[in-house]
């Protein structure tokens, strides 16, 4: 009772409320208390609920009572739509391993395994079904491997504050916020409250796994054949990378956990406006139909659906045939080294300093670079690469330049103006010469490579580019 009247005593002293702790409040009240995550959940729990710890270790195990019942039917004899019987033959005797990792297995084989179960007897959803697949699926792993039921339901309460925080944030369509995204965040969670890790290890590895999650939609997930168990089976799997990262490695993470969420939730009805409907355009050839149900549907809406599905494809299958065509030799498949650790903001814009440095002719006074607002956002990496290739005509692979170079253009007096233009995947670099200036209006591609839409000399631009090596695309 002493732990519990401390965490309680945390809480006050914060002027937090139970019922209202964010998972950053329960990390920080957590590593206050010196006790695990699971203890200020459950502590939380039970002052909201009026329990002790024992009903609600008993009252957080019977709620997966449904879904784990829908897990011994999906790995036994259910039958998906979508899934078919994946959930039995990973189940089954002698069936095949999905990963080395008994456990990890486990929880990968009941967690697609809820999923055959949710479409033959359904599921209780916390943020969507989605999600109590990975719950349902890590919790009945737990209760084969662990004979510690306690701990079992302490590993599954840390997982259910998550789940019940983005039950919230789920406004819309999107597993971002659901099987990928809450699994991926819930599994990160669980993976270290179960070996004991330090409630800040909790917080970065719940970070690191949302992170590949963010924005990614729903819809082919639930509507077409298979590609639901890279999802939640994905999550698991980011949930565990993450975790070993954050308990076995000094990686830094410096995003609170609570703003990973918020930006999460926050993106998730701007992906559901823009990102879905561009994959229902491609997935709806694909999309699993009910015959009973198309009875209802008229032969000329029929008609419609079936020519836009032959036009998407036919679309489809010449704008991969195009990228075939663009793409690069394997025997030469890379673009030149880019520090500062991304080709796309780092590279493309120093290809443009470099084009405008080479443009320029005497002494340098003045670089004037001017960025669209993600690359803006990312100045703190990407202008050391702009200075070093518009002041040096540096290629991007300069390591040593690109960490002195802020201190040696301060030191010659170079004046640098940064502006932030508007229009979307613009970089303008201008460097101001006693002779000639310089200057190239050019549009960020990915890989270092770059879009040239002006020059102060475009005909010598693209001499200069093909000299480089520098990749110039429409």
């Amino acid at each position: 009772m002493v732990t519990l009247e401390k965490i309680y005593q945390i809480i006050a002293n914060h002027g937090w409320t139970s019922g209202e702790l964010t998972i950053g409040d329960c990390v920080e009240i957590a590593e206050e208390a010196q006790v695990q995550v699971s203890d200020v959940v459950i502590a939380e729990a039970m002052a909201m609920s009026n329990m002790t710890q024992s009903e609600v270790y008993s009252a957080v195990l019977a709620s997966f009572s449904h879904n784990l019942y829908a897990v011994e039917v999906g790995t036994t004899t259910g039958s998906s739509f979508l899934m078919g019987t994946t959930g039995r033959e990973l189940t089954q005797k002698a069936a095949p391993q999905l990963v080395a990792d008994e456990f990890l297995n486990k929880v990968l084989a009941y967690t697609l395994g809820a999923q055959v179960g949710n479409h033959s007897v359904g599921l209780q959803p916390c943020a969507g079904t989605g999600d109590s697949c990975t719950y349902a699926g890590f919790v009945r792993a737990m209760l084969e491997e662990l004979d510690d039921k306690e701990r079992v339901a302490q590993v599954a309460a840390v997982m259910l504050k998550i789940g019940t925080i983005f039950r919230v944030g789920k406004t819309s369509t999107g597993c971002n916020m659901e099987g990928f995204g809450a699994g991926a965040a819930a599994s990160a969670a669980a993976f270290v409250e179960l070996a004991g890790g330090k409630p800040a290890d909790m917080a970065k590895a719940i970070v690191m796994a949302l992170s590949p999650t963010i924005a990614n939609p729903c819809t082919p997930r639930v509507m077409v054949a298979g590609l639901c168990a890279t999802h939640i089976g994905g999550g698991v799997m980011i949930g565990k990378l993450a975790a070993q990262l954050a308990m076995h490695t000094s990686i830094p993470v410096t995003v609170p956990v609570d703003v990973m969420i918020a930006m999460a939730a926050a993106v998730h009805p701007v992906s559901a406006k823009h990102v879905v409907p561009v994959v229902i355009q491609y997935m709806e050839p694909f999309f699993k139909t009910n015959t009973a149900v198309e009875t209802y549907i008229g032969q000329d809406v029929h008609s419609a659906e079936t020519a836009r599905i032959d036009e998407t494809v036919t679309q489809a299958i010449a704008e991969a045939r195009e990228m075939a065509r663009k793409a690069n030799a394997i025997v030469k498949p890379f673009g030149e080294a880019v520090v500062g650790g991304s080709s796309q903001a780092v590279g493309s814009p120093t290809n443009a300093a470099r084009l405008a440095h080479f443009l320029s002719k005497g002494k340098i006074s003045k670089v004037k670079i001017e960025l669209y607002p993600e690359l803006f956002a990312r100045r703190g990496i990407n202008v050391p690469g702009i200075l070093m290739a518009a002041v040096y005509g540096a290629g991007t692979d300069n390591s040593r330049l690109y960490r002195e170079v802020m201190d040696k253009v301060a030191n010659e007096g170079i004046e640098v103006e940064l502006v932030q233009i508007d229009e979307p995947q613009m970089q303008q670099i201008t460097v101001i010469a006693a002779e000639t200036t310089g200057m190239v209006t050019t549009l960020n591609r990915g890989g270092g490579r770059l879009v040239l839409k002006s020059a102060s000399d475009e005909q010598e631009a693209y001499r200069i580019a093909k000299k480089l090596g520098i990749e110039i695309v429409e």
